[in-house]
């Protein structure tokens, strides 16, 4: 029988699959970064989106949207901190993109790492 973690991580992987191109390899993608850069992460779906969380049970930390451009977002949850200089106390939380290279893949993977620790 599966785990929950498995029936998760099959959902999530599902609903990447049923995105159109070029959007769908660039989830996929991006999921494999977060995935790479905090294994312990939990991928579920989370209002319909790709999400990932400490465990099955608690919130989602960051979430993955696809509409007109990809998003990967920070949530609630996470301990978000002003940006400070030009932004003031705004707290950068959200990015979106179109395209990955190899510096974007880096800076994914920093602000996975940053949510999760």
């Amino acid at each position: 029988m599966a785990s929950k973690d498995d029936k998760n991580l099959t959902q999530v992987i599902d609903k990447i699959a049923k995105m159109n191109e070029p959007e769908r390899s660039l989830v996929q993608r991006v999921h494999e970064v977060i995935l790479a850069a905090a294994p312990a992460l939990k991928p579920r779906i989370w209002y319909g989106m790709p999400a990932y969380a400490l465990s099955a049970s608690t919130p989602a930390l960051l979430t993955l949207r696809s509409d007109e451009r990809v998003n990967l977002a920070l949530t609630e949850k996470v301990a978000l901190v002003p940006a400070g200089a030009s932004d003031a106390m705004l707290m950068p939380a959200a990015w979106y993109f179109d395209t990955l290279d190899d510096s974007t893949e880096k800076r994914i993977a920093e602000i996975v790492t940053s949510a999760v620790s």
